[in-house]
């Protein structure tokens, strides 16, 4: 009975052994058919979207619009997020191998998930570190960026994380996952990307980092808000030097190496960027503005519009990025030393900056400064009365202004603020190859941060006599004139009636004097006021406006003889491309400042097309060139050459110049010292100046301060000098080229006869000699 009853125990054992191993088996191949289902529906997106083909070869990265200098420097950024896109060719090799070190070790091996960190991360539970390769970061950075806190769906994030790992590394190299992952990830102010990164951290370039600054951003990796180097550095040194001992187990650094590189301090070169800051800032903004026409203009081939936020195109101009930071320092350096002088003249003004002006005058220029504001259109948008916002321009406020010698805190009204502004003295310049219309410097104003009205391309104001040479120009043209020709310097007047002359106009001479009989190339070197008028009286105002159209100029010209004398706004741009026309043998060339944009894959998608028309005949424009020759050989112009000195010699910033080669220029003077210009041309660049106040009403009170040649002239020295001194730049020191045959009696003590048949002159006989 015993012998049966074990019998049927065995029997019942087999029994249970063989159903739990069917149900085992059964709960197995359900739940591996049901994990496989669940990829599967994810895959299919079920559980949420999925990136398509498209997608993952196009990913959303949110790339910055770069602006790039002809010389290859990026001059700036359009954003709303600061990232750059490098490939892999552009990352120093120790940022790729401490990355590699420290956050995927078997990175190379792996086809997107790792298995035995997988296994490793669920059996520990997460405690012996997690199991996310560099993939899957990606993955996640670029598609649906932080998991979710909720079990369930975290599990359903990192199931598809598996899913586009998988898929990216079919898709691409690991070497572009490596790119990739190094253009998206967030490294805090503002910085996107370790191109971004190491502009913003360190100042420099990828390429340039060192392997304690690469190690220092392959910490940040981890977590960038935690590991901010500018909030908590001791934790950023403590991660770095995580990192270089992942480096050193991986036979990446010796030990030495890893103690020598852990002991070296945290050192940041920090600097924000800001579209407010940097390089060429009134350019960018003006090039923003055209980029907003431009993509209006020109579409995606899929018809959508392109983003200059977004995607990631590279804009290449015609600046150059040497000559650029030379102009900038040019006006840093003068209109810091013409400033000091404007505030010691004004110390005894009551009504500080203006002049001569009514009080009612005063209290317009002050309300409209207040009512353009930016505090005026906040209170306003807050449903301030108007009187309530006046009374709070009376109260005294904490606040930062700008000075020459950087930024100042301090406490007074907003209305004191205005006047103070009101007092700085504001600047334009531009130059340009007059062959190729390559604008070559933009720089619009002081401090773009705290003036942001462009005085090159939105500020026309009154030329002056740099508009002179456009009368000469006419009637060198239509009178067959030469710059030898003499012409009487006395009273003159143009009698009410002619000329749409209201009343009888007698123009006088800035010193109140005559010289008598002189030649044309004296009377425009000494800016004789008589003589332009008797010429634009030959030629009438409506020939001088045509001619003055056809070289460029954009602005209405009101039909009077007195615009011979300056009375005209002109922009600093229309006033270079006109005078670029003359060294460009009467070519007119239109400005441009593109050469090329690309999108982000680097195709190009846009090219400019040169615009260019005839305005003169060769021999008419080298006439002019050697009107304007005269200018800086000896007329107003002639502080270029010399190194004597004089009244107010010591705001003349750069002085003495001693400048030896051929240069054509012309200054200008408004009435009342309002605006000083001077335009100076080389054979192959030609650059425009404008000094002045943003109000015309506050200026210098005299001439010896107020005159272009003391205002603009040096800013065109000072640049000059520093291009000449520069041996990577080729700006001319040459003749402008002379024309074969050339017509017109160019060489004032030559007869005219021996001019016509000979078109050889060496420079050395290119001289004048006046007689009275």
């Amino acid at each position: 009975m015993a012998i049966k009853k074990s019998n049927n125990q065995t029997k019942g054992i087999e029994k249970d052994i063989k159903y739990y191993s069917r149900q085992f088996w059964k709960i197995f191949f359900y739940g591996l058919g049901g994990i496989a289902l669940f990829f599967l529906f994810a895959s299919w997106g079920l559980f949420g979207s999925m990136p398509s083909f498209e997608d993952l070869e196009n990913p959303d990265s949110n790339l910055a619009t770069e602006v790039i200098s002809s010389d290859g420097v990026v001059l700036g950024k359009y954003f709303k997020q600061n990232r750059s896109a490098l490939k892999y060719s552009d990352l120093p090799k120790n940022l790729v191998q401490a990355l590699v070190a420290t956050e995927d070790a078997r990175f190379y091996e792996h086809s997107g998930i790792d298995g035995r960190g997988t296994l490793r991360a669920i059996f520990t539970l997460g405690t012996n570190g997690g199991a996310s390769t560099l993939t899957q970061q990606l993955a996640k950075q670029l598609f649906h960026g932080e998991g979710s806190k909720f079990l369930p769906f975290r599990i359903v994030q990192k199931v598809k994380e598996w899913i586009i790992a998988i898929r990216l590394e079919r898709q691409y190299t690991k070497n572009e996952i490596i790119a990739m992952y190094c253009n998206v990830y967030d490294f805090g102010n503002s910085a996107v990307g370790v191109s971004s990164a190491a502009q913003t951290y360190f100042s420099k370039t990828p390429k340039e980092l060192t392997v304690d600054e690469s190690a220092l951003l392959v910490g940040m990796f981890k977590n960038s808000s935690l590991y901010n180097p500018l909030r908590n550095p001791d934790g950023v040194r403590n991660r770095r030097n995580v990192v270089l001992s992942q480096m050193e187990k991986a036979n990446l650094i010796t030990e030495d190496q890893k103690h020598q590189l852990q002991s070296l301090p945290i050192t940041l070169h920090f600097k924000l960027e800001s579209h407010r800051e940097g390089t060429a800032t009134y350019f960018r903004e003006y090039l923003r503005d055209y980029m907003k026409k431009w993509v209006e203009e020109n579409k995606k081939p899929d018809g959508s519009d392109y983003d200059i936020y977004k995607d990631g195109l590279k804009i290449y101009t015609t600046i150059d990025s040497r000559m650029q930071a030379y102009a900038e320092e040019a006006v840093a350096a003068h209109m810091a030393n013409m400033q000091e002088e404007f505030f010691i003249q004004n110390k005894d003004n009551k009504n500080a900056p203006f002049v001569n002006i009514s009080t009612a005058e005063t209290q317009r220029i002050i309300n409209q400064a207040m009512k353009s504001s930016q505090r005026w259109e906040e209170m306003k948008n807050q449903d301030k009365s108007d009187e309530e916002i006046i009374k709070s321009f009376n109260e005294k406020t904490k606040m930062t202004v700008f000075t020459w010698k950087g930024e100042r805190d301090t406490i007074m009204t907003p209305l004191d603020s205005i006047r103070y502004y009101k007092h700085f003295l504001q600047a334009g310049v531009m130059s340009m190859e007059p062959q190729t219309g390559n604008i070559k410097v933009w720089v619009g104003g002081i401090n773009y941060k705290y003036f942001q009205y462009d005085h090159v391309g939105q500020g026309a104001r009154q030329v002056g006599s740099t508009f002179k040479p456009f009368v000469y120009a006419t009637a060198i043209e239509q009178l067959n004139m030469s710059p030898c020709d003499s012409i009487l310097d006395g009273p003159f007047m143009i009698r009410k009636g002619r000329h749409h002359v209201t009343e009888d106009w007698e123009p006088r001479n800035s010193d109140n004097k005559y010289r008598g009989m002189v030649t044309l190339k004296q009377a425009l070197a000494n800016s004789i006021n008589t003589v332009s008028a008797k010429l634009i009286d030959k030629v009438g105002p409506e020939a001088v406006i045509e001619l003055t159209h056809k070289l460029g100029v954009k602005s209405e010209i009101i039909n009077q003889p007195s615009i011979a004398l300056g009375a005209v706004e002109i922009t600093v741009e229309d006033m270079v491309a006109a005078f670029s026309t003359f060294a460009n043998q009467g070519v007119y060339t239109k400005p441009q400042f593109l050469t090329k944009i690309e999108n982000k894959s680097g195709e190009v998608i846009y090219e400019p097309i040169p615009e260019s028309h005839d305005v003169l005949n060769k021999d008419i424009a080298f006439a002019v060139i050697k009107l304007l020759e005269g200018v800086t050989e000896t007329g107003s112009g002639a502080r270029l050459r010399t190194q004597n000195g004089g009244n107010g010699d010591k705001r003349w910033t750069g002085y003495p110049y001693m400048f030896k080669n051929p240069i054509a220029g012309k200054t200008g003077t408004s009435q009342n010292q309002s605006d000083g210009w001077f335009m100076g041309m080389v054979p192959n660049l030609v650059t425009g100046v404008w000094v002045g106040c943003e109000d015309r009403s506050a200026h210098f009170k005299s001439l010896t301060y107020g005159q272009g040649a003391a205002m603009a002239l040096p800013i065109w020295g000072y640049f000059m000098n520093k291009c000449y001194g520069d041996p990577g730049l080729t700006i001319s020191k040459e003749d402008f080229e002379r024309p074969k045959n050339l017509s017109i009696k160019v060489d004032c003590y030559a007869p005219r006869a021996a001019v016509v048949k000979d078109s050889t002159a060496t420079p050395e006989q290119d001289t004048e000699e006046f007689s009275l």
